[in-house]
């Protein structure tokens, strides 16, 4: 009778240690995912400039966008060439919805539902073919908005973060450490503790394109301005690796690519046609 004991014994303490694993693997994941969680913004309102010449242009673009899911609403004026798309959608993939139908479309405006507080872009460059576009937008005294795409990059996660200064004179090495009004160490953008730069990761595809959009409850576009925005090589730890520079870099790498942060345009107040653009 021993035998059969001890193997039970042994397959009861397997599986209490398999469902150790699996639950401790579930919380990990669920921690990582409240600590970068680039999915959580409400909808906002993206103003295009779109090729069209015909009512037939419009019936088509409204049909590329409405009922889809994350679009809300659709106002499309002709006359103005103009898109109005309220959506949760990132701007790469509204547009990527609009010239579908074969007309090019250029993103010119960004805002909520209330009054903006301001809105920034940052135009960003770097080794190879990397470059991007990342908007930020203030929609309350609480909530950044940002929306972005950047190109060229590693497949995987890449560290996005605020810099301090806007000093390119040494392309990324000059734009400082990571924008840190309040002495905090390092963190995810979920956590209270964290520099107020540290926006997490982003996630490139097989196609070499990060497509993100997200809300800060810590970032403030008017503090950032004329300060910069760098991506980098590797995965941000948040601040939880075991690494020396965990707590101070996320110990994500080298500084792939970077851009000061302008202030922009806000929902119809770029005047220029796609022409022009």
């Amino acid at each position: 009778m021993a035998a059969p004991v001890n193997r039970y014994s042994w397959f009861a303490s397997v599986c209490r240690k398999l469902g150790s694993y699996a639950l401790k693997s579930v919380l990990i994941t669920q921690a990582a995912s409240c600590g970068n969680n680039m999915d959580s913004a409400g909808p906002a309102k993206l103003e295009f400039a779109v090729q069209m010449t015909c009512e037939s242009c419009a019936v088509k673009v409204r049909a590329a966008l409405e009922g889809k899911p994350g679009v809300k609403s659709v106002s499309i004026d002709v006359g103005k060439e103009q898109v109005l798309v309220e959506s949760t959608l990132t701007s790469a993939e509204l547009q990527a919805l609009i010239e579908s139908t074969g007309r090019r479309a250029v993103l010119k405006g960004i805002g909520g539902s209330e009054q903006d507080l301001g809105s920034a872009v940052a135009m960003l460059a770097g080794e190879g073919k990397i470059q991007g576009v990342v908007r930020f937008l203030q929609l309350s005294e609480e909530r950044c908005l940002i929306d972005g795409t950047i190109d060229g990059l590693e497949p995987g996660p890449h560290g996005l973060h605020v810099h301090t200064l806007g000093d390119l004179t040494q392309d990324c090495l000059s734009c400082g450490e990571h924008y840190n009004p309040f002495g905090s160490q390092h963190g995810g953008p979920g956590d209270s503790e964290r520099h107020v730069g540290d926006l997490g990761n982003i996630v490139a595809g097989p196609d070499g394109r990060a497509s993100f959009r997200q809300e800060d409850s810590q970032l403030k576009v008017w503090d950032v301005i004329g300060r910069s925005l760098v991506v980098d090589a590797g995965e941000d730890d948040l601040g939880r690796g075991n690494h020396l520079l965990s707590k101070q870099t996320g110990n994500s790498g080298e500084r792939l690519a970077c851009g000061i942060i302008a202030r922009s345009a806000g929902l119809f107040q770029n005047p220029k046609q796609i022409c022009c653009l």
